[in-house]
């Protein structure tokens, strides 16, 4: 598909989504510290899909695509037809996008762009600048400042600017932080210094001024060190005048640790800041073998968290991290652990996937 025609595809798909998402800022800019009740639109009693049902809240529902799954029907019914929004799970990451100083491998990721725009879904860009899965020619390559801050500006305004007008949102930065609320140690702080997260915004708006922009993170769902860091740093930024459009809560959670109530006044506070929110790489996680039992606390849990993005003020949308437990990230790094998804290893909906139904007030 030819860069014009999918641009002209993303535009109808991100006009719908932000005629919805127009609601969820007008009430986040309405009186700071104020929660009205972001459920005014009308709800779907009986939603067909889970996009549906997170449209008449005026949200998109996303999910991770994985790109060795696109030749998948069953993989391709359900990601076109449950979700208006699909992000790059891998092939934007630096180590894909550019695995050589200047070259630019982008096939796998217009695949990505080729599949959303045949289903008028908006695409999240995943991601800029992130010390994970770098190649060996960057976080090796002993670089001055000078010459880091050119590698990382030409990256940003040539992967931006290549899919500038197409792409709705970056997560332009990933994971600065480390558990305890310091600056996680990377090449990039170790050789700029904190000044490389604000210069990523600024170069990746200077390449799509359309795109919204956004820090991203983990363990920052709930009030701690770490989000209380990330509240500093976004706050920073903004009063700096550095383009900030949203802040990413990944919420990989474990099944039975967590608190609704405190990530719903966690996240309020950052979109009282005037950002968005958004709840970018949601699973639940359980010790295995998974039962019934397990399954329908999940479901509940699902739709607690999602209940708690309709409930915040400027929160916009939800992503998953990945649909069906076949593709799930979970396994292989947390041993023991799984079925953290909606779907089965068959690609059969779960009990959560009604939970999320509910979440957004859906039936």
């Amino acid at each position: 598909m030819s860069p014009l025609v999918r641009r002209a595809a993303i535009a109808v798909s991100v006009g719908a989504l932000l005629s919805g998402a127009a609601l969820v800022n007008a009430q986040a800019n309405e009186s700071p510290g104020t929660a009205p009740d972001t459920r005014t639109t009308e709800v779907e009693p009986n939603a067909e899909s889970l996009k549906e049902a997170a449209e008449a809240t005026g949200r998109f529902m996303g999910t991770a695509i994985a790109d060795g799954r696109l030749g998948d029907s069953t993989y391709t019914g359900i990601a076109s037809s449950e979700f208006s929004s699909v992000t790059a799970e891998n092939v934007m990451k630096w180590d894909a996008i550019q695995p050589q100083r200047g070259q630019f491998n982008l096939e796998p990721a217009n695949r990505l762009m080729d599949f959303a725009a045949a289903n008028a879904q908006q695409v999240w860009g995943h991601t800029l600048v992130w010390h994970s899965q770098l190649p060996g020619w960057v976080s090796n390559g002993g670089f001055g400042a000078d010459e880091l801050d050119g590698i990382i500006q030409d990256h940003i305004s040539t992967v931006v600017g290549e899919y500038a007008g197409e792409i709705a949102y970056w997560d332009v930065v990933n994971e600065v932080f480390e558990d305890d609320g310091s600056l996680r140690q990377s090449v990039f702080l170790n050789t700029l210094g904190d000044g490389y997260i604000a210069d990523a915004f600024r170069y990746a708006e200077a390449a799509d001024p359309s795109a919204k922009l956004c820090i991203n993170d983990y363990s920052t769902e709930h009030t701690n060190a770490k989000s209380d860091a990330l509240y500093d740093l976004v706050s920073g930024m903004l009063d700096q005048g550095v383009p900030v459009d949203c802040v990413g809560f990944q919420m990989h959670l474990i099944l039975d640790q967590y608190s609704a109530s405190d990530i719903q006044s966690n996240l309020q506070r950052f979109a009282d800041l005037g950002v968005e929110v958004v709840i970018t790489e949601l699973d639940i996680r359980m010790d295995m073998p998974s039962d019934d039992g397990k399954l329908a606390a999940q479901a509940t849990q699902y739709a607690d968290v999602v209940g708690v993005c309709v409930a915040v003020n400027g929160c916009a949308g939800v992503t998953i991290w990945g649909f069906g437990d076949a593709d799930s990230w979970v396994p292989g790094t947390f041993p023991g652990q799984g079925a953290a998804l909606p779907w089965d290893e068959n690609y059969q909906p779960k009990p959560a996937y009604d939970g999320i139904l509910q979440g957004f007030g859906a039936a």
